[in-house]
């Protein structure tokens, strides 16, 4: 978080010289993000170890966000083939499925990530059990191996 503050301190500051007026704002930029660092940390309770997490991570989370889009694209796909074709029977269904992920963030995320699908919402989790409606059973078959699963699982590790 110090680092992503800091460069938007550089990048709301629109100036970049190469002279002592940079030093300058290179320092107060230092001074206030550690402030601003420091207050959020206390204030809302963040961890150095959140922050090097995220770092960590950073792309993994790159590479989900990508896998994300490319499944709402393919989702938003067959939401409107289904729209659009009146004889294609739909099945509406809710169903049970079991994804062993550890952490909360990535049981949230993936719950996110699934309502964020059209043709699907979570209604529920609770532990690794993620209760899912979707419009066509066939958008939920193979969650539990999916990228998103296994993305997840790399960045747990």
């Amino acid at each position: 978080m110090a680092v992503l503050l800091f460069l938007l301190w550089i990048i709301l500051n629109g100036r970049f010289t190469t002279d002592l007026g940079m030093v300058q704002i290179i320092i107060s930029g230092l001074i206030v993000t550690l402030l601003v660092y420091i207050f959020a940390m206390s204030a809302l309770g963040l961890k150095p170890k959140a922050e090097l997490y995220f770092w960590r991570n950073a792309f993994l989370l790159i590479a989900y966000a990508a896998v994300l889009i490319w499944e709402m694209i393919k989702s938003n796909y067959a939401v409107i083939v289904i729209i659009l074709n009146k004889k294609k029977k739909i099945s509406p269904a809710v169903v049970k499925v079991k994804i062993p992920l550890k952490k909360s963030f990535s049981r949230m995320l993936l719950s996110n990530s699934i309502t964020l699908t059209p043709g699907t919402i979570t209604i529920d989790q609770n532990g690794d059990e993620y209760t899912v409606h979707c419009l066509d059973r066939s958008f939920i078959e193979g969650i539990e191996h999916s990228t998103f699963v296994k993305l997840l699982e790399r960045m747990e590790k």
